[in-house]
């Protein structure tokens, strides 16, 4: 059976190598273009690309799939199935007929919740419970098409969005292995998704990383972990950016309370707790431990090297 597979970050890399170690027939790889990445915009070939280049597998890059071009470049290899793990764009409907088997899609959620771009991020930032990975036939619509299986994972509590992506990678993988034979051979029947409980995730932006200390503690722990890669969660200390890469809940309420014994009140976004490499900062309801930060013009930091730092008393603002 010829595959063309489709994807992009490091959760497609780990699905295209899975069909590689099962012996697959993956005849060509399309993914993103190349993209500068960092500070100083080095051209960095996205993950699937190089997990191909290391198999010896063709690799397709196209800015759209709505071309003529590239509705030949697929047909032209004359696949059997197409399967698309965060590919990033929508396959046009002429590309889903091509193959005797269509498409297969491995997204990130337990669907009809979390349809689109980020739903790693977005089950982190929610504080839900449980996520998971569901193997889908495609349509022309986002996320939108029969579900084939699906599998459930519990969330860390303290578990960021690359972690769980890995998580999350690892298990896609797997499933669709295990589906594949039932799909092929017909035995695993699609299953119409519910509309009702259809939920979107859409594309995180670069202001959801600005913290409103105003916010219960948990909400912005959840804040920290889900945007600790991209864009990041930050404050306003002393009139410049502070970044905060990690950070949870106090464990209990003996840092307000010693707090409140000498200061009284604290209001959201003060500075409760600043030495032995705690630093603790009131949100609306309980204090946050800030585990690890960047201040701006500064390096990358733990806790531990620089809470003697910050000001009891103090307060953190909220971004503009």
């Amino acid at each position: 059976m010829r595959i063309v597979f489709m994807g992009t970050p490091e959760l497609a890399a780990t699905v295209l190598s899975r069909l590689c170690d099962e012996n697959y027939d993956v005849v060509l790889v399309v993914t993103q273009p190349d993209k500068p990445v960092g500070r100083k915009m080095i051209l960095t070939a996205p993950p699937a690309k190089v997990e191909a280049e290391k198999r010896g597998i063709e690799v397709y890059q196209p800015n759209s799939l709505r071309t003529p071009e590239a509705l030949e470049k697929i047909r032209s290899v004359e696949p059997d199935l197409i399967i698309t793990a965060a590919y990033g764009k929508i396959l046009p409907k002429e590309m889903l007929e091509l193959p005797k088997y269509e498409c297969v899609n491995v997204h990130g959620s337990l669907l009809p919740k979390y349809r689109g771009a980020a739903p790693v991020q977005w089950s982190i930032l929610n504080e839900d419970e449980k996520t998971g990975v569901t193997i889908m036939k495609m349509d022309v619509g986002m996320d939108t098409g029969d579900i084939l299986t699906q599998e459930a994972i519990t969330i860390d509590p303290r578990v960021h969005t690359p972690e769980l992506m890995a998580q999350l990678a690892d298990l896609g993988a797997d499933l669709l292995i295990r589906t594949l034979p039932g799909y092929i051979d017909g035995t695993v029947k699609p299953v119409p998704q519910n509309e009702d409980e259809a939920t979107m995730s859409p594309p995180i932006l670069k202001d959801q990383g600005k913290i409103r200390w105003n916010n219960t503690c948990s909400s912005i722990a959840a804040q920290v972990r889900a945007l600790s890669s991209w864009p990041g969660a930050s404050t306003m200390w002393k009139g410049g950016k502070l970044k905060i890469y990690d950070a949870m809940p106090a464990a209990d309420d003996t840092l307000l309370t010693n707090y409140r014994e000498q200061h009284g009140d604290p209001v959201p976004g003060t500075v409760i707790y600043g030495k032995k490499g705690t630093l603790a900062v009131m949100c609306q309801d309980a204090p946050l431990l800030l585990l690890e930060l960047q201040p701006a013009s500064g390096k990358r930091m733990k806790a531990i090297d620089c809470a003697h730092n910050f000001e009891v008393g103090a307060k953190m603002e909220d971004e503009e």
